[in-house]
């Protein structure tokens, strides 16, 4: 599988054999960016407005957030907070315990995840 990130607020999922679209994950603003986590069956989705466009007003409204979403119920689960522009990439560690978020203020965050989020959202 493979995920698409889209200025026009979607992430869509693929089949990366017959290139089937499987599903589509739909926020209020553009999608920069998204991953699937290489343990569990979610996807991480992250963007913003455009920089010029960045007012405080946006970090306040949840724009700016990271964004889980169950892979195969298409349902937002999770928002991770932690920059002040629009993130512009997003990666998840090969052992699924942490994922990295870059944006367009200049830094990157790493996040590990708690041991709660392996036994809450077990499969």
């Amino acid at each position: 599988m493979y995920i698409s990130a889209s200025k026009d607020t979607t992430a869509m999922l693929f089949d990366a054999d017959s290139l089937e679209h499987l599903k589509t994950y739909k926020v209020a603003r553009p999608v920069n960016t998204a991953a699937i986590s290489p343990v569990k069956d979610h996807v991480l989705l992250a963007g913003g407005p455009v920089a010029v466009d960045v007012a405080l007003t946006h970090a306040q409204r949840g724009e700016l957030d990271a964004r889980f979403f169950h892979l195969v119920f298409e349902e937002e689960f999770g928002r991770v907070k932690g920059h002040f522009g629009p993130i512009n990439s997003v990666a998840f560690h090969p052992n699924g315990q942490s994922y990295c978020s870059g944006g367009e203020g200049g830094f990157i965050r790493v996040h590990h995840f708690d041991p709660e989020y392996f036994q809450v959202y077990s499969e």
